[in-house]
């Protein structure tokens, strides 16, 4: 062991594992986490934006601590061991003299850096790319049955991550393609989807949610140059942060030696190019270009310590890093040190400042997702988005949230509303009103499903209810909404419907009433979507129906 990490490897990994621990005990949540930290109080082979990797770590985490490190421990290990493995995956013996260097130039991958102490779905990411590189790199060696099982389950710990894991996946074995004749890479794959079923059956359990949603149902922007295009490249730029020029200098100057080389290449290529290509399409979100880092920093590293000139300026640049980084770590913590808000900043604040003025009742938060596990966090008392026609869907849509708030006293909470019986604001000055509802009934699982008539504007519309209870009829209005054709929506208008079944009072459970409808005139230029939402209770109309494109 001793031959492979120097004394002073072990002594900056411990430092950086403290270092990592405080930042994560100390640091208010941000809302991606507490999202996160909501999935966890439900385990489950899935979640409607996710596979279950990351709640599954939030679990562990929660065994040994309560609060902040309770949802971030276990992204302090796998950071730390994402260090070992990038030092393994090194082959250079010159890298025992420059410890130190291989340190800051990993430190100073921001978003690697952040991820070193926040609990997301790209922190398994990380580790387990630079896992299935390890394991990659001795598979090509020595093709052993148990370096290919465990390659099998790393694979499945990558898709478990996140689902962009499959361009990891991909691009390594498209850079070497005589696998395809290779029976113990198929026989990892075998492995690979035997461990990946539970999360296969879970999304057909699931009417496939997740990837419809992200494929078809998702809202997207007209084009923009500077806000897709134009920016995927300054973020290909963030990720790295003030190393950029180095880096991505020494990958560029790089060339492949050998089979795990060349899958360095590919990979990184292969990332930016898709999502490059993507960019016409969307915004590309920093994160998602995030795995690139690992390749980056082991060619890097390799350049370092090649390379004198580079090796001085990538150490001074370093060290500026290490000073900005942890100026950035102390704002996080105490956002007087610069003058920006960040989500770490105020939640413990207006949490405690609602709670206080709800008088400790349940809360319904108007489509977010964010602000309700991030209240029930700090409070402890049950808070659900309820979403609406104007949102999207999330966790909040597929789970029994509305169960735990059913027939209770709730307060409902909007930023869109001018009045209320209580107000609150958050420290960027944003005011929000909370109205008291006695005995709170929503019905958002209320599915509608609806199927084209052979009349020109005429169509048929199924309404199914998934409750274990009866609902009465008289308490729903039907709505619809029109969208634009990247789906924004941009009109609500009231929806006739006449009644296809027999006369009933109530909708029965498990039962479906139908009906039909014509679309209502749109003052709307050229609508290319409408959905069918429910108004229950005078509550805001819902998503009960998929997006339907207007012929």
């Amino acid at each position: 062991m001793s031959q492979k990490f120097p004394k002073l490897f072990f002594i900056l990994l411990a430092v950086l594992f403290a270092l990592n621990l405080f930042q994560a005990s100390v640091t208010e949540l941000i809302y991606d986490e507490a999202y996160y930290w909501y999935y966890a109080q439900n385990m489950a082979w899935g979640y409607f934006d996710h596979p279950s990797m990351v709640a599954f770590l939030i679990k562990i985490s929660s065994l040994f601590f309560d609060g902040e490190l309770g949802v971030r421990f276990m992204s302090s290990v796998l950071s730390a061991g994402t260090y070992v493995l990038l030092w393994l995956l090194v082959d250079n013996p010159k890298k025992k003299d420059y410890v130190v260097h291989f340190f800051l130039l990993v430190f100073s991958f921001s978003l690697m850096n952040a991820y070193g102490f926040f609990t997301l779905p790209d922190t398994p990411l990380l580790f387990f790319t630079a896992l299935f590189l390890w394991l990659y790199k001795r598979f090509l060696s020595n093709q052993s049955i148990l370096t290919t099982l465990l390659l099998g389950v790393v694979m499945a710990a990558l898709m478990y991550s996140k689902y962009h894991a499959v361009l990891v996946i991909l691009f390594v074995f498209l850079s070497n393609h005589k696998l395809v004749f290779n029976k113990k890479a198929w026989l990892a794959v075998i492995v690979a989807l035997i461990c990946y079923t539970p999360h296969f059956i879970w999304l057909y359990q699931n009417d496939f949610i997740s990837i419809t949603f992200h494929l078809y149902e998702r809202p997207n922007k007209a084009y923009s140059f500077d806000e897709f295009t134009l920016g995927y490249f300054l973020n290909a730029i963030a990720i790295i942060g003030l190393l950029f020029y180095w880096i991505y200098g020494a990958f560029f100057k790089f060339k492949a030696k050998d089979k795990f080389s060349k899958a360095l290449v590919y990979l990184v290529y292969g990332v930016l190019i898709f999502f490059f290509i993507s960019s016409f399409n969307r915004r590309v979100q920093a994160q998602w270009t995030i795995v690139i880092s690992i390749p980056l920093a082991i060619i890097a590293f390799e350049h370092l310590l090649q390379n004198a000139k580079s090796r001085k300026w990538m150490y001074r640049i370093g060290v500026l890093s290490f000073v900005l980084l942890m100026y950035a770590r102390a704002w996080m913590i105490h956002y007087p040190l610069f003058p920006m808000l960040y989500e770490t900043h105020g939640n413990k604040e207006w949490v405690s400042d609602l709670r206080s003025k709800s008088g400790g009742v349940p809360i319904v938060f108007e489509n977010s997702y964010r602000r309700a596990p991030m209240y029930e966090f700090y409070s402890g008392i049950p808070a659900i988005s309820l979403n609406n026609y104007m949102y999207r869907k999330n966790q909040y849509s597929i789970d029994d949230s509305e169960e735990r708030v059913r027939g209770k006293k709730v307060l409902y909470v909007s930023k869109y509303r001018k009045s209320g019986d209580i107000n609150y604001m958050h420290l960027d000055s944003t005011v929000f009103f909370g109205s008291y509802i006695e005995n709170f009934q929503s019905y958002r699982k209320l599915k509608c499903i609806v199927e084209k008539l052979d009349t020109h504007t005429g169509y048929s519309l199924k309404v199914y209810n998934p409750y274990s209870f009866d609902i009465p009829l008289e308490q729903l209005k039907y709505t619809i909404s029109y969208s634009n054709k990247h789906k924004q929506v941009k009109q609500k208008r009231a929806l006739k419907v006449e009644s296809t079944s027999p006369h009933k009072a109530w909708l029965k459970s498990k039962d479906t009433v139908y009906y039909n409808f014509e679309l209502p005139l749109s003052n709307m230029e050229n609508p290319s979507y409408f959905r069918i939402g429910i108004s229950e209770n005078n509550l805001p109309p819902g998503l009960n129906g998929k997006p339907i494109k207007i012929e």
